[in-house]
C-alpha cells in the first residue's frame, strides 16, 4: 500500500486529521488495532474548547454536534459552602464551551471518512514504524484475521502517530526529554441514567475531596468523586457514591442532587506527560502520545486538535510550496501550547483536590486561591480564557 500519510490511531485525532487533508486534497490511509464499535463506544473527553468547536464546523463535521451539543457559557465553583459561577462570554470576548463526548465525535469524523475520505481500516494492527529519518517511512501491519507472521506495509511520504501512550509510534522515536508527574489519587467517575442537577459544570472543593458535576446529555449525567489511586470502582457501591456525591457538592442554599441508576462506573488515573520533540524525521507525533493531561482542565481531546490542525496547516503549506518550514516548526509550535495546558491542568487539580498528608496552611491557600477567582475579574478571566481554549498555532 501506499500513501502521502499514514495515520496510527482512530480516535478524535487520527479521525480529523485525516479530514483535515482530505479537505485539503492529500491522501491518507488510517491504521486502527480495534473495531469500529469499540472506538465509537471508547468513552472519553466531553467538553469542547470554542476552537475545536470552529474547527468541527469548518471541516464539515459540526452537524450533529450543533443540534445535540449543549453550549455551556460558563462554570461553577463550590467550596467552603459557596457558589461562584464564572461567566465565559463576558469575560473572553464570546467564547464558550461544547458538552458533546468523544464517542458522537469520533462517529461523526467515521462516517464522513468512510463516505468521502480514503482508507480506514479497522482491526488493523500497526506493528512498526521503519525509515523515519527517510523520505519514505514505512508502517508494518497486520489485518484481523490474518495468519500470524502474516503482515502488510503502509509506505507513506509521512507517518503521524495517534495511538496514544502505549502505541508503536511513540516507541519509534529513539531519543527526546520526557517530563512526568503521577498524582496519588484518581477520578471514581459514573454515567447515571438522570437529568443533570446543574444546567452547567459544576467543580466542587470539600475536605473530603473534589467531586465534578457533568453530563452527557439533558438526560443522562456524568459525576466523578477524588479517590486514592488504587481504588476498585466495585469497592464502592450506588448508595455510597451517590451520597458522597451529596456531602461535597453541599451549599447553604436549597440546591439538591438528583440520584438515578448508575449504567456505568470505572477509576481513571490522574497524570501529566509531555514527550520532546513531537517529530522524529518524517515521523510525528500528536494527542496522547505525545502528552497526557490530568482530566480537570478538559483539555485532552482539544490538545490533540490543536496538534493535528497545526500539522494539517504544515502538510497543506508544504504541498502548495515545496517548503518544509512550517513541518520542521511543528513540535515547537505545538509544545507551546502544550505547556500551558499543562499548567493550566496542573493548576486546576493542585487548586480544588485534596492532597494526602496536606496540611491545614496548605487547605487554607487552597480556599484564598478560589476567593482570589471569586473577587478577582483579572483571576476570573484567567481561567475563562485557559478553560475556553488557547490560540492554535
Amino acid at each position: 500500500m501506499r500513501t502521502t500519510v499514514g495515520i496510527i490511531g482512530a480516535g478524535p485525532a487520527g479521525l480529523l486529521l485525516a479530514r483535515l487533508l482530505h479537505n485539503a486534497g492529500i491522501d491518507s490511509v488510517v491504521l486502527e488495532s480495534r473495531d469500529r464499535a469499540y472506538v465509537e463506544r471508547r468513552q472519553r473527553a466531553g467538553i469542547l474548547e470554542q476552537g475545536t468547536v470552529d474547527v468541527l464546523r469548518e471541516a464539515g463535521a459540526g452537524e450533529r454536534m450543533d443540534r445535540e451539543g449543549l453550549r455551556h457559557d460558563g462554570i461553577e465553583l463550590r467550596f467552603a459552602r459557596r457558589r461562584h459561577r464564572v461567566d465565559f462570554p463576558a469575560l473572553t470576548g464570546g467564547r464558550s464551551v461544547m458538552v458533546y463526548a468523544q464517542t458522537e465525535v469520533c462517529k461523526d469524523l467515521i462516517a464522513l471518512q468512510l463516505k468521502e475520505g480514503g482508507p480506514l481500516l479497522f482491526e488493523t494492527e500497526a506493528l512498526a514504524v521503519e525509515g523515519a529519518e527517510t523520505d519514505r517511512p514505512r508502517v508494518r501491519f497486520r489485518r484481523g484475521g490474518a495468519e500470524e507472521g502474516a503482515e502488510d506495509v503502509l509506505e507513506c511520504d509521512y507517518v503521524v502517530g495517534c495511538d496514544g501512550f502505549w502505541g508503536v509510534a511513540r516507541s519509534a522515536v529513539p531519543d527526546g526529554r520526557t517530563f512526568e508527574r503521577t498524582y496519588p489519587f484518581g477520578w471514581l467517575g459514573i454515567l447515571a441514567d438522570v437529568a443533570p442537577s446543574h444546567d452547567e459544570l459544576v467543580y466542587a472543593r470539600h475536605d473530603r475531596g473534589f467531586a465534578l458535576l457533568s453530563m452527557r446529555s439533558p438526560s443522562v449525567s456524568r459525576l466523578y468523586l477524588q479517590v486514592p489511586a488504587d481504588t476498585d470502582a466495585d469497592s464502592w457501591s450506588d448508595e455510597q457514591i451517590w451520597d458522597e456525591l451529596e456531602r461535597r457538592f453541599e451549599t447553604d442554599d436549597d440546591w439538591t442532587l438528583r440520584r438515578g441508576p448508575i449504567t456505568q462506573k470505572s477509576v481513571t488515573p490522574m497524570r501529566s506527560y509531555v514527550h520532546e520533540p513531537m517529530r522524529h524525521g518524517r515521523l510525528f507525533l500528536a494527542g496522547d502520545a505525545a502528552h497526557i493531561v490530568p482530566p480537570t482542565g478538559a483539555k485532552g481531546l482539544n490538545l490533540a486538535v490543536g496538534d493535528v490542525v497545526t500539522l494539517a496547516r504544515a502538510l497543506a503549506h508544504r504541498t502548495a510550496t515545496g517548503s518544509d518550514d512550517l513541518l520542521d516548526a511543528y513540535s515547537a509550535t505545538c509544545l507551546r501550547r502544550v505547556w500551558q495546558a499543562e499548567r493550566f491542568s496542573y493548576d486546576m487539580t493542585t487548586l480544588l483536590h485534596s492532597a494526602p498528608g496536606a496540611t491545614p496552611f496548605e487547605d487554607r491557600l487552597q480556599l484564598a486561591r478560589l476567593d482570589r477567582i471569586a473577587s478577582s475579574r483579572a483571576a476570573e478571566t484567567d481561567l475563562a480564557e485557559a478553560y475556553t481554549g488557547f490560540p492554535i498555532g
